[in-house]
């Protein structure tokens, strides 16, 4: 099982460097950023990869609905990032028609970005599949390791009706440490609940309590025992719930290392 960590897009460069370092000296493989209309996860990535080069780059996810694949190409030739070692995820954001929506962006996105990895964001059966069959991986996000789980079953489902091998499963694991561990991750968990009309399904699905969906915890052991119920995910992406600061992140990405 392979270890990223991820952060929100727009985090200050004297952060993201030494982060991205320190990251690497802990063992991770990768590090990710959101993308969010604030702020470019690509301008975070430009950031990490310029004091951590030997470490894969991802962002998760940019949504479709906000930047056309060919500002995301203008994007990544502008800040100079290496397209062998992305993974970018890519969402409906608010389409009406999520799952059409991914289906007909493809073409474009392969035109667009060759040399890509292009990871779909995935969380209902239907989208899960379609990742498995066309695209270069899945993105989960805000699941249970029971459900990733199910989820991952869908995703090999599809790749096997294409004749494909499944492709790699990446998700968020939203990851707390400290004494305030559980507020940090009700308040994060509150804001996506009704974000938009998919993840209050989403939360529907799973059935879980509010602020129960990821890892709060006290110390590195029990944050360790957490993530490493994730099976299902080829790729956990510790998504560090901290302040915006070296030593706060670093705090967390230590509790989580490989």
């Amino acid at each position: 099982m392979g270890r990223g960590f991820g952060v929100a897009a727009g985090l200050d460069p004297e952060v993201a460097g030494p982060l991205a370092a320190r990251c690497t000296e802990l063992g991770y493989d990768s590090v990710w950023s959101n993308d969010h209309p604030g702020a470019k996860g690509l301008e975070t990535l430009a950031e990490f990869a310029a004091t951590a080069p030997e470490l894969d780059l991802g962002v998760a996810v940019i949504a479709l609905d906000r930047q056309a694949p060919s500002e995301i190409a203008t994007d990544l030739e502008r800040l100079g990032l290496d397209r062998s070692k992305l993974w970018l995820g890519v969402g409906a954001g608010f389409s009406e028609k999520p799952l059409t929506r991914m289906r007909e962006m493809l073409p474009e996105l392969r035109d667009a970005l060759p040399g890509v990895r292009l990871v779909l964001a995935a969380m209902g059966p239907k989208m899960c599949a379609l990742a498995g069959a066309e695209f270069d991986g899945a993105f989960f996000n805000w699941m249970t390791p029971e459900f990733a789980a199910r989820a991952r079953n869908q995703v090999e489902a599809g790749a096997a009706e294409a004749g494909l091998e499944c492709p790699p499963v990446f998700g968020y694991v939203r990851t707390a440490v400290g004494p305030d561990a559980a507020e940090r991750l009700a308040k994060e968990e509150s804001f996506y609940r009704d974000l938009h009309a998919g993840y209050r399904n989403h939360f529907d699905r799973l059935e879980e309590p509010e602020g129960t969906v990821g890892v709060a915890v006290a110390d590195r052991d029990l944050a360790q025992k957490s993530l490493a119920a994730y099976t299902a995910l080829d790729t956990v992406v510790v998504r560090g719930l901290a302040s915006a600061k070296v030593d706060s992140m670093s705090v967390v990405a230590e509790a989580a290392a490989p």
